[in-house]
């Protein structure tokens, strides 16, 4: 009977986490990654084929997780603007309940090798994108904010403004303040008042 494996995947792609958050993908190598569990490199290849395959799976667990939980906050409220709001609220708690992946996703897939990827690794980006993109799509609709304009607005709401006030305290080392989701909550609701709701 074969013995099972000493270290699973998600055990080797946290460590990428770690590795990617302290040092950025640079950091991320198949040696690093099996010294910082204590792995042999063979146990690395035999779940990867090499670094850059590496590189897709520990980008794309830690977005197709956060991605989840979006959606899931996106449609759990049947009032766009509270769904809204929810949703801006999330990306800050979200990030403060998992700073080193919130700190990977500063950087983006390409950063993470994407133009390397393989078809199947580019597949699965492309559709959880996609995915988000629609819900964004469906709550702007909800909002009656079809137009260019009306898109851009609730793109920053929900996307940008969150993202910014992670990305500042993020980058400089410090923790998310304890009023930070309060704070964002309160900008995306003032730039989505300008908008009105059918």
């Amino acid at each position: 009977m074969a013995r099972p494996p000493r270290f699973d995947t998600d055990q080797l792609l946290d460590a990428a986490v770690r590795l990617a958050a302290a040092g950025g993908p640079a950091a991320v190598t198949m040696s690093a990654v099996a010294h910082a569990v204590g792995a042999p490199s063979g146990s690395l290849y035999h779940r990867f084929a090499g670094r850059t395959a590496l590189l897709a799976e520990v980008w794309l667990r830690t977005v197709e997780r956060f991605q989840e939980s979006y959606q899931a906050v996106l449609g759990s409220q049947s009032d766009p603007r509270r769904a809204a709001r929810a949703a801006a609220r999330h990306v800050v708690g979200w990030s403060r309940e998992h700073p080193d992946e919130a700190a990977l996703l500063l950087y983006g897939a390409a950063d993470f090798g994407r133009a390397q990827w393989s078809e199947e690794h580019t597949r699965r980006a492309d559709s959880g994108n996609r995915q988000v993109f629609a819900s964004l799509s469906a709550l702007a609709e909800a909002l009656d904010a079809t137009d260019e304009q009306g898109l851009d607005r609730v793109t920053l709401a929900l996307v940008d403004l969150p993202l910014a006030m992670v990305r500042r305290h993020l980058r400089a080392g410090t923790p998310l303040p304890p009023h930070a989701e309060d704070l964002t909550e309160e900008c995306t609701k003032a730039l989505l008042r300008q908008q009105p709701c059918p």
